[in-house]
């Protein structure tokens, strides 16, 4: 190194707006260069996305661009990559800062998770950096106190080298699954699709880990309303009428009832022919003398506490109903909203926060004083000091976060919101709503029970009553607008029954039901299932209970659906945002089933992604990883080179097509 050269540190970020923020929090007023932005104590560049990739196999030997069966399974021991031709110049700008002699010390500073890690390592391992110091800068947000933390707290580059293995591995795992199957699939069923679709061509099988699986759900809940066959049932009533004011009550079969457990039910409450609801209500009247007994008669209080903190899936979730967004544009909306500092990081997939975060949460309320809509709101949390405590409460939780802690609001940056569209404004507004419900009481509900006996059945009357909204006044929805089910005169009739009493019956009715089929994903739902391992669980406590392992991940998801509907596999209703397999979607779901079943296996697919965090987490090597990768892929690929489904799938298709007539195959 030349003498007297005054050293300088370089920035990586992930893209210029990115370098722009980074500049400001450092308060180093550069001036802008090609490619990069310059001051006497820094420079500061970066990668807009990706600039390295992994090269396709004819880098490896030019006869592998003809796709044959004799040359998979395409197992390379050493993997080439290659940069991306489009963003060559910047790759050059980079590389040559990476290697300037005046540049010490790296501050690798994009987006702070696995995938940011794999864009700056591939810079990294093509422009053979050496001898400088490398730091990782992680943050949570992009406003200046959280980007001059992640600067002075930056930890050596070397700590994320598991992560970067399993970055690694996540791609490596994409490429040989899409390059073998998808190859080898087509090969020997791309000219049946092509034929079938009367393409006069091979049709090429798209294949990946995680969209075949996520294809393979929706296409197996499409089969399912399908063959749903409605089954009608019919639940018995009584009416009684206490103090002269009426109670409805429903019979249901519990232990000692003579229909307990019987094969005339549908589940425990409703007969599956009429006719013996008809001679059930006439035995009950005959052996009763239309006189019932009161078994008890009961009301107690019921807290439900605020819901945990968004996520993406939750908060893609959340948009697909209120503003039917699909998932990739509510991603677009929460990374801008990011991106000007408005809110935390949003590529995560937990739903706490950190302790570290709890401690200053105050910073983030007082900024909210100043948000229009809900100042109030923050004004009176602030006041009552109601934030206070919330370390020890179940919205703070170090064991449940990975990288990053749950999408809140900054409290900062409010100006940014001006230049915000309407619907970014709402999805703002969604996620300070939630942020602000955590500091507040539960919703309190009192819960009314009648239960009486006739001639030794069981009729019970439930009822429901809002009686202090708490945090649903500051969330809203239909919850909090609900009417009262019941009249002040039910509960006091209800309530004024003893046990043992007896109750003339007023009549014995027959409500008629159907079974309904299973619901369509819609993109929200489909998010969801794909991150609890293809369990589609509608209710949000319970699904913060038992969360498994996801099929991709938070910053992949958006991503896969929008490849389905791009391959055409699957069709997206834009005003419902219902998800529906195409015909060709169908029909590649098939070929799969019949070829490599386990990629449509979501616990296995989910598995995959486990062993991923087993890598970035150290438990596993990535020696031991590949291994089992390459087994798999070359036992499925040698496997349906032995296959020869041709015939049976063209029965198939058959079959599925009459329900695409007139469709085009969109499955709408």
């Amino acid at each position: 190194m030349k003498a007297g050269l005054r050293l300088k540190s370089l920035f990586i970020t992930e893209k210029p707006s990115v370098a722009r923020e980074f500049a400001n929090a450092l308060d180093l007023k550069p001036s802008g260069r090609d490619g990069y932005l310059e001051s006497e104590k820094a420079v500061i560049t970066w990668c807009v996305g990706h600039l390295v990739t992994m090269s396709y196999p004819d880098k490896y030997d030019p006869k592998l661009k003809r796709w044959d069966l004799e040359t998979l399974p395409f197992l390379p021991e050493d993997y080439k990559y290659e940069i991306i031709p489009g963003v060559k110049k910047q790759y050059d700008i980079v590389c040559s800062l990476l290697n300037r002699e005046d540049i010490d010390t790296i501050y690798v500073c994009t987006d702070s998770g696995r995938e940011g890690e794999y864009i700056y390592r591939l810079v990294d391992q093509e422009a053979h950096v050496t001898g400088k110091q490398k730091k990782r800068v992680w943050i949570d947000s992009q406003t200046k106190e959280e980007v001059l933390r992640g600067v002075r707290e930056a930890k050596d580059l070397s700590e994320y080298d598991n992560l970067a293995s399993a970055a690694y591995l996540r791609a490596k795992e994409d490429y040989l699954m899409g390059i073998n199957f998808s190859r080898v699939l087509t090969l020997k069923y791309g000219w049946t699709l092509g034929n079938f679709m009367k393409q006069k061509r091979s049709v090429v099988v798209a294949v990946g880990r995680v969209m075949t699986c996520v294809l393979g759900m929706i296409v197996k809940r499409e089969r399912e309303i399908r063959s749903f066959v409605p089954t009608p049932f019919f639940k018995v009533l009584s009416h009684i009428t206490p103090q002269g004011v009426m109670i409805e009550s429903e019979w249901k079969a519990v232990k000692g009832s003579r229909y307990f457990e019987s094969k005339k039910l549908y589940k425990d409450n409703g007969f599956l022919k009429k006719e013996d609801a008809e001679a059930f209500i006439k035995e009950i009247e005959e052996a009763s003398g239309m006189e019932t007994i009161v078994e008890a008669s009961a009301k107690r209080q019921e807290k439900k506490n605020p819901p945990l903190l968004y996520n993406l899936a939750e908060l893609q979730n959340q948009c697909s109903k209120m503003f039917k967004l699909s998932p990739d544009e509510t991603l677009k909306i929460v990374q801008e909203l990011y991106e000007k500092k408005l809110v935390t990081y949003p590529r995560t997939d937990a739903r706490v926060l950190s302790v570290a975060v709890s401690k200053e949460i105050s910073k983030n309320l007082s900024g909210l004083k100043n948000y229009g809509i809900l100042s109030e709101t923050a004004a009176e949390i602030l006041d009552k000091k109601s934030y206070t405590g919330l370390a020890k409460t179940r919205y703070v939780d170090d064991k449940k976060i990975t990288d990053h802690y749950a999408i809140i609001p900054t409290g900062q940056a409010l100006n940014n919101l001006k230049s915000v569209s309407q619907t970014g404004q709402k999805v703002y507004e969604v996620i300070v709503r939630r942020f602000l419900c955590i500091f507040l009481p539960p919703a309190v509900y009192s819960k009314i029970k009648l239960v009486t006996r006739t001639a030794g059945e069981t009729f019970t009357a439930n009822f429901k009553l809002l009686v202090d909204p708490g945090y649903l006044l500051v969330t809203g929805g239909k919850e909090a607008k609900k009417q009262d089910s019941v009249s002040k005169e039910q509960i006091d009739a209800i309530l004024s029954l003893k046990k043992g009493m007896k109750l003339q019956i007023k009549k014995h009715l027959i409500k008629d039901g159907t079974t309904t089929p299973p619901k369509r994903y819609n993109s929200g739902s489909l998010i969801l299932a794909m991150e609890n391992a293809g369990q589609l669980i509608e209710d949000e406590d319970l699904r913060a209970q038992i969360r498994g392992s996801g099929i991709g991940t938070s910053a992949t998801r958006a991503e896969i659906v929008k490849k389905l509907i791009n391959n055409q596999y699957i069709a997206l209703n834009k005003k419902t945002q219902t998800v529906t397999p195409t015909l060709m979607g169908e029909m590649i779901f098939d070929v799969v089933r019949g070829s490599i079943h386990s990629l449509l296996n979501p616990e296995l697919t989910a598995s995959w992604e486990k062993g991923l965090t087993y890598v970035a987490e150290g438990t596993v090597s990535e020696e031991e990883y590949m291994k089992k990768l390459n087994h798999f892929v070359a036992k499925h690929t040698d496997a349906v080179k032995r296959t020869n489904h041709q015939y049976v799938l063209r029965r198939m298709f058959d079959e599925t097509a009459k329900y695409y007539v007139n469709k085009k195959g969109k499955g709408e």
